[in-house]
This record gives C-alpha cells, structure tokens and sequence, in this order.
C-alpha cells in the first residue's frame, strides 16, 4: 500500500515560514495527485493545496500568495512552503494521494484515498 510521512513541523512565531515534507512510499499509480490538508483544533480536515502528477497546482483561497506546494525532484517527495504564517495556522498538516482519472484539482476529502498521519506547526503570536 501507499505509504506517506510528513515531517517538518514545529514552533514558529507569528510571520515566520516553514517548508513541510512528505515522503512517498509503496505502491505507486502511474498516474496520481497529491496534496496538504490540515486539522485545526475543533475544525474539520480542510484541503490546503494539490498538485498534478505533471506539476499542475491547485490552491484554497485562504492560503494563495503564501503557502507553495511543489515536489522534489525524484517526483516522490511533496513539499509545502509556508510564508507569513498566522497563529490562525496552527493546525495538525496531512499529506494526502489520490489516482482519479476524473480529478480536476478539487480539495474535497473524498478524492483522495491515502494519508500519512500528520506534523503538527504552531504558529506563536
């Protein structure tokens, strides 16, 4: 099965930035999607950023200009760099896939099927 581990959580203070990883491992589609998804205490799990197995990249609103999803080069790390981070950003961050052919770059839960188990940032005022 599809294996993801995020890393790269922590404390930072209120404006600072954070670049989170997510290495992928296991079973692989030929064609797939990733994606970063958070949990804020008493929030339901909202999608953040996704990204085409071609490089294509898809943003929520609330997070366009300061938050980057991109992969590594050997295309099996994800990444998500976090600018100007706000302590409304403190939140458990998950590492997502999926292998839709249908999918169009929707954060919906339901169009993705693997998930790691998460790295937590908190952001201090």
């Amino acid at each position: 099965a599809l294996q993801l581990t995020e890393s790269g959580g922590g404390e930072v203070q209120a404006g600072g930035s954070l670049t989170l990883s997510c290495a992928r491992s296991g079973e692989m589609y030929f064609d797939y999607y990733m994606g970063w998804f958070r949990q804020r205490p008493g929030k339901e799990r909202e999608g953040l950023a996704g990204i085409t197995s071609d490089g294509k990249t898809f943003y929520e609103d609330s997070v366009k200009g300061r938050f980057t999803i991109f992969k590594g080069n050997d295309k099996n790390t994800l990444y998500l760099r976090m600018n100007d981070l706000k302590p409304e950003d403190t939140a458990l961050y998950i590492c997502s896939s999926g292998g839709s052919s249908r999918w169009e770059g929707s954060l919906a839960l339901p169009w993705f099927n693997y998930w790691g188990q998460g790295t937590q940032v908190t952001v201090s005022s």
